[in-house]
């Protein structure tokens, strides 16, 4: 099967070298064009925290769609913000049977995928994996335990399951724990509401996530966020876990990798770049003003994010 990886920076290259340990003909199409010479050239590096590595060869790469030809399953990991662009940009390498699979991290990326291709032919999912490239063909992945990914059909039809199915024997055969599920929503959902409250209050904080969840008042911030979330999902008719049983979980896993340091943080720490918070407690904030649920930390999380990301020339340190 036929796979083009549109995004393919930290996220997109773990997953991408996960199907490609798994069989998938991989193709990887990314603007940073050092990255995609690399591989093309050399292969990928391919590091699985601690101490597995593997060289993987095999991967097409391109900067842009147009000439990568028609494929049967095509994937987005750019940034959210992106994947509307992503999508149109990607229309040279879409035939009648293509399937378009969203593993972005927010709300709303199905809305994005069903406004230019029928639902029946559009998949969502994201995975809860720790991610970093650490320069032009080399990345590695911080996996957790248990499932690290799960996707499935914004509707039913027999061609996504045949492609969903096949995705998950890749990437199972690669290495990593993947699940097509056709009930995928209240996954999606606990997903966001962890990186909403992970991303913005580590970020803000400037700490790893064992960091954060070590202080008493990073805590706090993570179970008010958690609260209200899953409050909006509940109300939506999201069938979720009670927030207390959601907040036993995440303290759980925030031990099982102490050390991470998310995008969002490495955005606003390092890179300086925009964020995704809109994607995530911002869009919480969003759904909670439709539904008549208040989400007041949400709502501070997000405008202090997005001060911080307006004034990174200005900042004193």
């Amino acid at each position: 099967m036929k796979i083009a990886m549109i995004g393919s920076g930290a996220a997109g290259s773990v997953f991408a070298c996960y199907l490609r340990r798994g069989g998938a003909d991989m193709t990887l199409v990314d603007k940073y064009k050092e990255h995609m010479d690399k591989v093309a050239a050399d292969g990928m590096d391919f590091h699985i925290d601690p101490d597995e590595h593997y060289h993987l060869d095999g991967f097409k790469t391109a900067c842009t769609a147009d000439a990568i030809g028609i494929m049967d399953a095509v994937i987005f990991l750019t940034k959210a913000t992106q994947l509307e662009d992503a999508i149109k940009s990607a229309a040279p390498c879409v035939g009648p049977d293509t399937v378009l699979i969203s593993l972005i991290n927010g709300l709303g990326n199905e809305d994005k995928l069903v406004k230019y291709y029928p639902p029946n032919r559009c998949m969502v999912g994201s995975g809860s994996i720790g991610t970093v490239l650490n320069g032009p063909g080399d990345c590695t992945s911080f996996p957790n335990f248990g499932v690290v990914m799960n996707f499935g059909p914004v509707q039913e039809d027999p061609r996504i399951t045949e492609v969903g199915k096949q995705l998950e024997a890749y990437f199972q055969a690669g290495g990593c724990n993947a699940v097509f599920r056709q009930d995928i929503l209240p996954l999606l959902w606990w997903k966001i509401i962890k990186n909403s409250s992970h991303s913005p209050v580590s970020a803000i904080l400037r700490l790893s996530i064992g960091d954060t969840d070590k202080c008493r008042y990073g805590r706090e911030l993570y179970d008010r966020v958690i609260r209200e979330g899953v409050a909006v999902a509940h109300a939506k008719g999201i069938k979720l876990m009670s927030a207390e049983e959601f907040i036993a979980h995440d303290i759980e896993q925030c031990s099982e990798n102490p050390n991470y340091i998310n995008s969002m943080t490495q955005d606003m720490c390092w890179k300086k770049l925009p964020t995704e918070v809109d994607m995530l407690c911002g869009a919480l904030s969003e759904q909670g003003k439709m539904l008549g649920i208040p989400t007041p930390t949400c709502d501070v999380l997000t405008l202090i994010v997005k001060a911080i990301e307006s004034n990174y020339e200005k900042q004193i340190f």
